[in-house]
């Protein structure tokens, strides 16, 4: 519900015409969480932005029609059903490729396509446990946390608009590359999203036979970089592991005589001593407002800074002068939200917000069916009549 919708979202921010697709009653995140006036998702107007809506009953033999002339004349397909339910409508990867040979199938599940595992339900909580990212996050005398968000389906996602990227240039947009002039299908598990965030852990496993464990706010064998908190309770972070770093650390905290705390001059002897590194700097930290403490830090270049709530982040100058925030217009609502700009910055043609998810579920259906498949007003009608689609 979150990983295709979410790369869908990603390039119609930079001017893909993207079409989403919706079930009968509208699409479910229309109504998670905090809600307006009309009972629609705050979070829907950012997370289905840019696009145009078309509902669709995928359980008629219609509307898996009209389902199939769209992909006929598509560049890009994104689907995020298990796998085996397109296959079963007649709209998957073979049957779309009879129609339309240069279509990039995009298909996003729990475990991917192949594999004993292809068939289970995958929701990102169950994956990105799979997939390792649970076991290293956490403290290690409590079970394993979460952070409060569905990683796994964002990072899904993003995995996707990379494969999307690589098979449309494989298809024929690359210069330096010899075209196929066909599509090919972009298989994305969630769980191998968070598999691919895990950095040194395999290898270290295999080499060394060592299991890297949750370590709460620290990183393991990277000192000094930890969480502390000021005078004022408010929590910092901190991250001078690199051996300059640490040394104008020490400068910073006044420490700069202590032969014992100089002589840990590199991550290895500190990774020894982590527990006296960290209560040095945990003490120090303590003993003043952590605006004081940043100041000092920031003058010694010191990578430093407070954990942000979204409150912090919509007032800071920093975010202001990058422009992360956008101002939609919610019509039926008469007022203005605003909604995170999507990364990355590009110079020559930077991504924008056109206008905020679809207040109503089949909102463009008329004009898709018309401007992308040529039908005319009667045909419409039938298709509407017949409760195919809906507007």
């Amino acid at each position: 519900m979150i990983a295709g919708p979410w790369a869908g979202t990603v390039l119609a921010y930079f001017g893909a015409d993207v079409i989403k697709v919706e079930p009968p009653g509208g699409d479910p995140i229309r109504g998670w969480r905090q809600l307006d006036k009309t009972g629609t998702s705050y979070w829907w107007r950012g997370h289905a932005r840019n696009k145009r809506s078309i509902c669709v009953d995928l359980k008629s033999s219609d509307g898996r029609e009209v389902v199939k002339r769209l992909a006929g004349v598509s560049d890009v397909l994104i689907e995020n059903f298990r796998p085996g339910k397109m296959e079963e409508w007649g709209l998957g990867p073979e049957d779309l490729e009879k129609i339309n040979e240069k279509l990039v199938y995009t298909r996003i599940s729990g475990y991917g396509q192949t594999g004993p595992y292809s068939k289970k339900p995958g929701f990102a909580s169950v994956c990105e446990a799979v997939g390792g990212f649970r076991y290293v996050n956490g403290f290690p005398d409590r079970p394993s946390v979460r952070p409060n968000l569905s990683m796994g389906d964002t990072m899904a996602g993003l995995q996707a608009v990379i494969g999307i990227l690589l098979a449309l240039q494989a298809r024929g947009t690359n210069p330096r590359a010899p075209a196929s002039g066909k599509g090919q299908v972009v298989d994305v598990a969630i769980y191998e999203s968070v598999f691919n965030l895990l950095e040194g852990v395999v290898s270290e496993y295999d080499g060394a036979g060592v299991i890297r464990e949750c370590s709460g706010s620290t990183l393991t064998g990277i000192v000094p970089s930890n969480l502390y908190r000021g005078l004022d309770s408010k929590d910092i972070i901190i991250g001078a592991n690199g051996d300059s770093l640490y040394s104008r650390l020490l400068d910073a905290m006044d420490l700069s005589t202590d032969h014992k705390l100089r002589s840990y001059d590199t991550n290895a002897k500190r990774v020894d001593n982590i527990d006296e590194i960290d209560n040095v700097i945990g003490s120090w930290v303590a003993t003043r407002p952590t605006d004081e403490t940043l100041k000092i830090l920031e003058k010694f270049r010191i990578p430093s800074g407070l954990i942000y709530s979204v409150e912090d982040m919509m007032t800071d100058p920093h975010y202001i002068a990058r422009n992360q925030f956008e101002k939609v217009e919610i019509e039926d609502i008469k007022r203005s939200i605003k909604i995170p700009a999507i990364s990355p910055v590009l110079s020559r043609n930077p991504g924008k917000t056109s206008h905020p998810g679809r207040s109503k579920p089949g909102q463009d259906t008329k004009e898709i069916l018309s401007d992308w498949l040529g039908a005319d007003t009667k045909e419409c009608s039938k298709l509407l009549e017949s409760k195919s689609v809906f507007d």
